[in-house]
């Protein structure tokens, strides 16, 4: 061993990020393999000690020092205290007598096979490294190159590993063409047999929130935050935004000057529509924003079965609703509160029957005519066993569409 090959190791630390010390240790364990393969005469356990200060290593056997018996036999590792004290005559018995084994030379074939050994220790060492490092970034965005395809998958490159892009975390809407630079939510790290394998999603909705931690300096200082997101991915996205200081406005500060924060979100997204909603801890206004761009004229809450009736204006019933019911689904996943949606004038029908009704009993929404066509939209959110919800990951149930015109009967019945 040479100076030139210590400094061709530190070289190589450099290059993997290897600390110089697991490197040493990493040598030490191949010229132990490669002496137990060449050179097994002597038995015991065999240790190797590199001094880097002196460009030399020693290798040493260790043997437990044993008295002779013919009950007992000896093991590989044992020496009798005879031969011990001939080496070391004040040794005793149970002590460990450690010999300078160290060969003149190592020779082609030990040589080789130190250096195999070496080079699957580095990459161990490096793979556990590079999953180390991931499975610390887990749930954070990333920015990778769309390498190629395979089949339906896309493989991501993110620099020192490659991302999987399942098919199932794709947006059916983006191109990801070859060389394309995109960001991307770590979803899964897993150890495989083939090193560390890194799951990646687009369509997760906490990708929205970190885009916005990157562009907004308010969300990533706290001052601004994100209560909830619900998220249609490659179509539109709701997200509920508040501030701990009164003197900042959250939607605001996500929109920034002439739209350029949001901007630069919907960019990445591939031009997805992102509707920034303010948070109120008061239900009926949260539900109320949560429909923007629609205006509601009245919110209805009922706590136990945490449904809300709105009302709206009836040029403005068709814009709540959504184009096949998006906007008050994505409402209802953003508030987690299921919403029932009629215009004024099927209130006020609805009341009128009520009124003129003869000692029965009106439940609390009433059945209602459909008998025009621009009033033939009735949204009635998922039963409570499928109310629509927000989890804390940012995952939400669904909502069932709305009721169209042309499948209604001749009255819908609309109850909490």
């Amino acid at each position: 061993m040479n100076g030139d090959f210590l400094d061709a190791l530190q070289q190589l630390a450099r290059e993997k990020d290897i600390s110089p010390e697991l490197l040493l240790e990493t040598l030490e364990q191949a010229l132990v393999t490669a002496y137990k393969k060449n050179f097994a005469a002597h038995g015991g356990e065999i240790k190797v000690r590199i001094n880097s200060s002196q460009a030399s290593f020693q290798v040493h056997c260790r043997k437990t020092v044993v008295l002779p018996d013919e009950e007992t036999e000896m093991g590989p590792n044992d020496i009798l205290l005879e031969e011990a004290q001939a080496v070391n005559p004040d040794i005793l018995v149970g002590e460990i007598l450690e010999t300078d084994v160290t060969p003149s030379t190592f020779g082609r074939i030990a040589a080789q096979t130190a250096r195999q050994v070496m080079v699957q220790q580095l990459r161990e060492a490096e793979r556990a490294k590079v999953f180390d490092e991931y499975n610390a970034r887990l749930s954070e965005v990333v920015t990778g190159v769309v390498e190629r395809r395979e089949h339906k998958t896309v493989q991501i490159n993110l620099g020192k590993v490659e991302a999987v892009l399942p098919p199932q975390e794709q947006v059916p809407t983006e191109p990801y063409r070859f060389h394309d630079r995109i960001k991307l939510y770590i979803l899964d790290v897993r150890n495989t047999p083939k090193g560390p394998q890194v799951t990646v999603s687009r369509t997760h909705p906490s990708l929205i929130r970190r885009l916005f931690e990157l562009e907004v300096p308010e969300i990533a200082d706290g001052i601004v935050t994100i209560k909830a997101v619900a998220r249609e991915p490659g179509a539109r996205s709701k997200i509920a935004v508040t501030s701990r200081d009164e003197k900042v406005d959250p939607v605001g500060s996500c929109v920034g000057h002439r739209g350029t924060r949001v901007q630069s979100v919907v960019n990445e997204l591939y031009d997805e529509k992102i509707d920034i909603i303010r948070w109120s801890p008061e239900a009926s206004q949260f539900i109320a924003e949560a429909l923007s761009p629609a205006k509601a004229v009245k919110v209805d809450i009922n706590e136990e079965q945490k449904s809300a009736l709105v009302t709206v204006p009836d040029n403005q019933l068709s814009l709540a609703i959504g184009k096949s019911g998006q906007n008050v689904r994505l409402a209802a996943r953003l508030t987690g509160w299921r919403i029932d949606i009629r215009s004024e004038s099927q209130v006020a029908r609805a009341a009128l029957m009520s009124a003129t009704a003869d000692g029965e009993d009106t439940p609390a929404y009433s059945a209602v005519p459909v008998d025009d066509a621009d009033h033939a939209v009735v949204a009635s959110m998922e039963t409570a066993d499928h109310s629509p919800s927000v989890d804390e990951s940012g995952h939400a149930n669904g909502a069932s569409a709305p009721v169209a015109a042309d499948e209604a009967p001749a009255e819908v019945e609309v109850a909490v």
